[in-house]
């Protein structure tokens, strides 16, 4: 992200700007470090960051305007350096951009008064995607944020502590879009990444990436592959990964996910990290039917024929799923062959075949009302909604 047209103005309330320039396809976290300097660069007197006012997840090719208001400046008069560096992340790690200079003259004192913090301003210059049109400057209402960056960020970040190992081979087991897969490959730079999914949703992933303002050569890294197999039988030799992840895709198995844990067992490296998150049947998020019902334990009080009908000749309240729009018919399939995970037997399972667990995180509904065909299931299969869980594979 190069500088261009560093300016400055003191008069009034002091004022620094410039043109931001990035030819890079994407840039993540990106900050701007400001400092005023003596002249001969003996003493910091004022600094400041972006990153301590404004949080950028990230920002496509292009130009951007930046302003900062320095509310908070106290400044004698004299010649001064006026320095403005950029950053990002780069594989997990800040790394400097570009540094752009300026001689700064002040002809009289400057104090601060007011507000006593700088007041940052980012803007897409014409011709940038706008920076309000991003995913991530639209929250958890926009699919390609919920998968490109939170889940990816609580994959590395959250439940697997930005491991080394995520720096060598990681096999995504049920990639679906492959949304999730891009936004790791991205922020950790793997020797390679796989994903894996028989219903090759991830052939829409072009289209996806530039619906969200995102160019298409991301997708041309060799390192990063997407193949139409099952997780039942992983197509690569022992211990070749050294990360496995499945995000939501363990319930979608039919017939059961024991095979696929067991392949994922036999690919992944003794000592190599599994990461799981799977849909949990009977919590609130268990049935998959939420564009249908209001009541999340609708599936556990119903006769199936009713159930069925229901959804059938119904209009769902449909969610964004990145242009995939599902029939009904295909919402009932995706029900009649979930996989009834619950968290005890699951963490059974998963101890059994030689699973160690590492990090854990759960996420609970806040209160069960048991009505009468509630009473015969357990208050922790019902109170979970979302499991999160790292595990060490044991050899």
């Amino acid at each position: 992200m190069e500088i261009e047209g560093l300016e400055y103005s003191l008069a009034d309330s002091p004022r620094v700007g410039a043109t931001l320039r990035q030819q890079s396809a994407i840039e993540f976290a990106p900050d701007v470090h400001l400092q005023i300097l003596t002249r001969d660069r003996s003493r910091l007197l004022y600094s400041a960051d972006l990153s301590v006012s404004l949080t950028i997840g990230w920002l496509p090719r292009g130009e951007y305007l930046l302003q900062v208001h320095l509310h908070d400046l106290e400044l004698p008069q004299g010649e001064f350096i006026l320095r403005m560096t950029t950053f990002s992340e780069q594989a997990r790690q800040r790394t400097e951009l570009d540094t752009a200079e300026a001689n700064l003259s002040n002809h009289q004192v400057v104090t601060s008064s007011g507000i006593s913090q700088p007041a940052w301003s980012v803007d897409s210059a014409p011709g940038t995607a706008a920076i309000e049109k991003l995913a991530w400057n639209q929250g958890h209402e926009n699919w390609f944020f919920r998968h490109f960056d939170h889940a990816a960020l609580v994959v590395t970040d959250y439940l697997l502590k930005k491991h080394p190992l995520l720096k060598g081979r990681i096999l995504d087991v049920g990639c679906g879009d492959g949304i999730i897969d891009l936004g790791i490959f991205l922020r950790t730079q793997p020797e390679e990444l796989v994903g894996i999914d028989p219903f090759a949703g991830f052939e829409r992933l072009p289209d996806i990436i530039r619906d969200h303002h995102l160019p298409p050569e991301l997708l041309n890294d060799p390192r990063l592959q997407f193949r139409a197999d099952d997780g039942n039988d992983i197509p690569y030799p022992d211990d070749y990964f050294d990360v496995v992840v499945s995000w939501g895709s363990l319930e979608h198995i039919a017939g059961g996910y024991r095979r696929a844990l067991t392949e994922i067992r036999r690919v992944l490296k003794s000592g190599g990290l599994f990461f799981v998150h799977p849909g949990l049947y009977y919590g609130a998020l268990g049935n998959h039917l939420g564009e249908f019902f209001e009541d999340p334990f609708i599936h556990l009080k119903m006769e199936q024929d009713d159930l069925r009908q229901a959804v059938l000749n119904a209009q769902p309240r449909r969610m964004d799923r990145a242009g995939h729009v599902a029939t009904q018919a295909e919402y009932w399939q995706w029900y009649t062959e979930l996989n009834p995970i619950e968290v005890s037997a699951f963490e059974q399972e998963l101890r059994q075949l030689g699973f160690e667990p590492w990090r854990a995180a759960v996420r609970t509904s806040d209160v069960i009302e048991y009505t009468p065909e509630l009473q015969k299931h357990r208050i922790q299969d019902l109170a979970t909604a979302e499991l999160y869980l790292s595990a060490w594979n044991r050899k």
